[in-house]
C-alpha cells in the first residue's frame, strides 16, 4: 500500500494553513499514523516545524521550479514509506506567476496534477454567511481544482459556526472543523517568516497545544477519510548533481537553507555530504572536494561568526584549492562584511569583494530563472536553473568579481548578471531549486 494524501490550502496568507497543518500533522501522528508533511512552494521555515511535528524529513513540491515528471517523482517517494501525506499551500491557494500552464509555483497546481482533494481553512472573522460565497468561488474557479472540506478558523461564537456552516454544507461540501477564535495558538515570527523550528523556545509544548486543538475541533476521522491515491513510480531524478563527492555543508542556525530534495538528490546519486556548524567555530572537513554555504540568518549571528576563526581561515585554507560556493545568506558570508540590522559592521571571509547590509533592508522576493556564466558547483557554463530569491539585506557594495549568473524573473524577465565569482569561489542571493526542465 502506499499514502493517500490531500492539500490544506487558503484563500490568503495568514488564514491559519500553518497551525492547521501542524496540528493535524501531530495529532495523527500520536495517533501512531505515519504522516509526511509537505510544503508547496518555495519554504525552508515551514518544512523544519512538519518535521518536528511528523518525525519525518519535510520535503518541497514546486510546480514552477520543478519539472512534472520531478514533482510526480518526489510526491510518490513521499507516499512510498507513509500512510498519508499532508501538503501545505503557500499564499492562496491559486497564488503563483503567469507563464507556462501547471507551472505557476500555485498549490492548485498540485492539486491537479497528482489529483488532491483540497481543504480550504477559511479564516471567518468579520463574516457568516457570505464565507459560503468564497466558498463557492474557489470550487468552481478551476475544475481540475476539487475542494474536498473545510476548515472554518476565528469562529466567534456557535451562532457564527453554525450561520457560516450552514450556507457553506448547502453548497454539497463537507465542514470538516471550526476552531474558536479564543484560545488560538501562534507561532512567534521573524522578518522572513517564523522563528525558525530549531530555535522556538519551546517548540514540542507547542506542537501539543496545536495537536490538542486540531483533536479537540477537527474531525480527524473525516479528514484522513477525504484522502486520495498518491501514484508511485521510480526513483526521483537527481534536481541538481551533486557539486562534488564530498560536501562540505554548513548546517546551524545560521546556515539551515537547505532544501531536502537536493540534499536527498545528492545522496542518491552518490555524494556524501559532511556538515559542520560555523556557529560553533568548526572548519570544512580537510577531505571534502567542495564546500557549500546555504542561506538562512547570519545576520543574526555577524559578532560570533565574525570571531569564529577556526571557521574563517578554514574556509580560506579550503577556497585555496577547492570550490566554495555560498547560497544568500551563505553568499554574504563570503563577502568582505555584513551590516547587522543595529548598523554594526561584521567582517566576513573576503573571499568576494561585496559588502552588504541588513540595516539598509530592501525586500527581493521572487521566482528566479538563471543562466551559468561559468562553471561553478552549480553546474557548468550554459546550465539553466530555477528556483527563487527571498532576502532583506541588500548590497552596500558590489566589488570588482566578475558575476556568476544572467538573472531573470520567474516569467523570463532580465534582472541581468548577479552573482559574483572569483577563482574557485561563487556565491548569488539565488537559491537553486532544481535544473530547468521544460513542461512535459
Amino acid at each position: 500500500m502506499t499514502a493517500r494524501g490531500f492539500i490544506i490550502a487558503a484563500p490568503r496568507s495568514g488564514s491559519g494553513k500553518t497551525t492547521v497543518t501542524l496540528g493535524v500533522a501531530a495529532a495523527l501522528a500520536a495517533r501512531g499514523v505515519r504522516v509526511r508533511a509537505v510544503k508547496s512552494g518555495p519554504d525552508y521555515i515551514d518544512p523544519a516545524f512538519h518535521a518536528a511535528a511528523t518525525g519525518q524529513p519535510g520535503l518541497n513540491l514546486d510546480s514552477f521550479a520543478m519539472s512534472p515528471a520531478l514533482v510526480d517523482a518526489l510526491a510518490g517517494e513521499a507516499a512510498r514509506e507513509a500512510d498519508l501525506v499532508v501538503v501545505e499551500a503557500s499564499m492562496g491557494l491559486f497564488d503563483g506567476i503567469g507563464g507556462e500552464a501547471g507551472r505557476s509555483g500555485a498549490a492548485a497546481d498540485l492539486a491537479a496534477r497528482l489529483d488532491l482533494p483540497v481543504v480550504l481553512v477559511l479564516d471567518i472573522s468579520g463574516q457568516s454567511q457570505s464565507a459560503a460565497a468564497v466558498v463557492r468561488g474557489f470550487a468552481t474557479h478551476d475544475p481540475a481544482v476539487r475542494i474536498a472540506g473545510v476548515i472554518l478558523n476565528k469562529v466567534a461564537s456557535e451562532r457564527h459556526r453554525a450561520q457560516a456552516s450552514e450556507a457553506i454544507a448547502a453548497l454539497g461540501i463537507q465542514i470538516l472543523g471550526s476552531l474558536p477564535r479564543d484560545g488560538a495558538t501562534s507561532l512567534p515570527e521573524r522578518h522572513l517568516g517564523l522563528v525558525q523550528a530549531a530555535e522556538h523556545p519551546a517548540l514540542a509544548a507547542a506542537l501539543d497545544e496545536l495537536a490538542a486543538r486540531a483533536r479537540a475541533h477537527i474531525d480527524l476521522d473525516a479528514l484522513v477519510a477525504l484522502a486520495a491515491p498518491i501514484r508511485v513510480g521510480g526513483p526521483a531524478p537527481v534536481a541538481l548533481p551533486p557539486p562534488g563527492q564530498r560536501i562540505a555543508l554548513a548546517r546551524d542556525v545560521a546556515f539551515s537553507f537547505a532544501y531536502e530534495h537536493l540534499l536527498a538528490g545528492w545522496r542518491r546519486a552518490g555524494a556524501e555530504i559532511l556538515p559542520f556548524s560555523p556557529l560553533a567555530d568548526e572548519a570544512p572537513a580537510d577531505t571534502a572536494d567542495v564546500c557549500w554555504l546555504p542561506g538562512g540568518y547570519p545576520e543574526l549571528h555577524g559578532g560570533t561568526l565574525a570571531q569564529a576563526g577556526r571557521f574563517l581561515d578554514g574556509v580560506r585554507e579550503f577556497a585555496r584549492t577547492r570550490p566554495v560556493h555560498g547560497e544568500c545568506g551563505g553568499f554574504m558570508v563570503l563577502g568582505e562584511a555584513i551590516e547587522d540590522a543595529e548598523g554594526t559592521s561584521h567582517r566576513m571571509l573576503g573571499l568576494l569583494g561585496h559588502a552588504t547590509s541588513f540595516a539598509r533592508r530592501r525586500l527581493n522576493l521572487g521566482y528566479r530563472r538563471a543562466v551559468t556564466l561559468t562553471a561553478s558547483p552549480v553546474g557548468p557554463a550554459g546550465t539553466r536553473l530555477r528556483g527563487h530569491e527571498f532576502h532583506y539585506a541588500s548590497v552596500t557594495h558590489r566589488g570588482d568579481d566578475a558575476p556568476l549568473v544572467e538573472l531573470s524573473d520567474g516569467q523570463g524577465k532580465s534582472l541581468g548578471p548577479a552573482g559574483s565569482r572569483r577563482g574557485p569561489v561563487s556565491g548569488t542571493f539565488f537559491h537553486v531549486i532544481a535544473v530547468d526542465q521544460p513542461l512535459e
